[in-house]
C-alpha cells in the first residue's frame, strides 16, 4: 500500500475520530475518554505547542493512519506518540509507516527519534526492530526504543 504523509497543520482531529472505534481508543491511548473527545485530546494529549501530528493517506487520498511527534529533550529529539493505522491499512504497511515517521521527524530537523511500544504488541515491536530501532529499556510492559536519524542518513 502506498501511503502518503499529510501534516496536520490545522490540528484537526475529526479524521482521527472518524477512523477510531470506541474499542480502539484505549489501545491508542489508555488514559483517553471513550468515546473520542476532541477537546480532551487538544488539552491533554496533543496540546503542547511543539506537538506535530500527521495523517497517512492511501492511494485514493483517504486518511488511514495518524501519528504525532512530540519534542523531546530538545528540538533535535522527537518522540513518536499515538500511532494508529486503520484496519484496512494494516498488514504489510509497517515498513512504510516507519519510513513516513522518519521522514516527518527529519522534516522537523530531528536527529533522534524515540518511542515506547507495548511489549504485548509483537507486530509493532518487531516493525520497529526491523526498521533499526534499538531497545534502550523495558519497564512496566513497555519497551523504550531509539533511532539515530543522523547516523542512519550519513552512513
Amino acid at each position: 500500500m502506498a501511503l502518503t504523509l499529510r501534516r496536520n497543520r490545522d490540528r484537526d482531529l475529526a479524521p482521527l475520530a472518524a477512523m477510531l472505534t470506541d474499542a480502539e481508543i484505549p489501545l491508542l491511548n489508555p488514559n483517553a475518554k471513550v468515546p473520542f473527545d476532541e477537546v480532551e485530546w487538544h488539552r491533554k494529549w496533543l496540546g503542547d505547542s511543539e506537538d506535530v501530528s500527521f495523517y497517512l493517506q492511501d492511494a485514493a487520498g483517504r486518511d488511514v493512519g495518524f501519528f504525532a511527534l512530540r519534542e523531546g529533550i530538545g528540538p533535535e529529539v522527537r518522540h513518536l506518540t499515538y500511532v494508529y493505522l486503520a484496519e484496512e491499512a494494516r498488514g504489510g504497511a509497517a515498513a512504510e509507516l516507519t519510513e513516513r515517521v522518519e521522514q516527518a521527524a527529519r522534516d522537523l530537523d530531528a536527529l533522534i527519534l524515540t518511542l515506547k511500544v507495548d511489549l504485548d504488541n509483537a507486530p509493532a515491536f518487531n516493525a520497529y526492530v526491523s526498521a533499526g530501532y534499538e531497545e534502550l529499556s523495558r519497564r512496566h510492559g513497555m519497551a523504550t526504543m531509539r533511532l539515530d536519524l543522523e547516523k542512519r542518513f550519513t552512513a
